[in-house]
């Protein structure tokens, strides 16, 4: 099994960032690491499009469906059939944003093991038909070196990581209002999405100051192009709905 992963998808990312590694002037990995994650994007935008839309869409249901936790809240199976049918007019599948990221999750695996593994191979296993350089300069932009940590690139992702996640997240419902209805559990959940918010930030700060500088440098890229996705089907949907 992991023969077949390494051969199915850690070889190819691994010759593909190669042969940009090749066509670059000056041979900057870092760029290399940039545009392959851009490709990368390319590759996965109609899964991520579904998440995006999916994700964008739960939240545009939420105050439907914070009202209905407030007229249902001692009617648990009353509540339930009620937002199954708000999510059944409204066309959205409530764990339909899920598939598309457990879809990536083994390319993110790969792509972990092609800058964990991969920078610091001094026998790439690179295929006939690819100049192989034998070794790759680690030094980025000449000035970062990918096979180290930098905790300034773990401190921008985090930041990056929380603007992604603010599109997202549910805010707060007022206080009085869930006092008056008795609705607890809204204001539980809210806290949790809130907490989430600020919770994942500090945890990709956290690891990220001890994983190698070129994968934090594939997610942060990463995360920018997620931003510009948003942006695109947002655009998408507005033009959409005017129409």
């Amino acid at each position: 099994m992991i023969e077949f992963f390494k051969i199915i998808l850690y070889e190819p990312l691994l010759n593909l960032l190669v042969v940009f590694y090749n066509l670059i002037p000056g041979h900057d990995l870092g760029i290399a690491i940039i545009i392959l994650t851009l490709v990368l994007k390319l590759l996965l935008f109609p899964l991520s499009r579904k998440s995006i839309k999916s994700q964008k869409a739960l939240k545009d249901l939420q105050p439907k469906l914070e009202e209905l936790k407030k007229k249902y809240v001692n009617q648990k199976d009353k509540q339930a059939q009620a937002m199954m049918s708000l999510y059944k007019e409204n066309k959205v599948n409530p764990f339909s944003s899920c598939l598309p990221l457990l879809i990536q999750l083994p390319i993110l695996i790969a792509v972990f093991q092609v800058f964990r593994v991969g920078l610091s191979d001094s026998s790439l296993p690179i295929y006939s038909f690819i100049h192989n350089p034998g070794t790759l300069n680690i030094m980025a932009f000449g000035i970062l070196d990918l096979a180290k940590a930098s905790p300034i690139l773990a401190l921008v992702t985090g930041i990056l990581q929380y603007l992604q996640m603010k599109a997202f997240t549910t805010e707060q419902p007022d206080k009085k209002v869930i006092k008056q209805s008795g609705a607890k559990d809204e204001n539980m959940m809210a806290t949790m999405n809130k907490q989430m918010k600020f919770m994942m930030p500090a945890l990709t700060v956290f690891i990220g100051i001890t994983l190698p500088s070129g994968l934090m440098l594939y997610w942060l890229a990463s995360l920018l192009f997620t931003i510009l996705e948003q942006k695109l089907v947002f655009a998408s949907s507005k033009q959409t709905a005017k129409s």
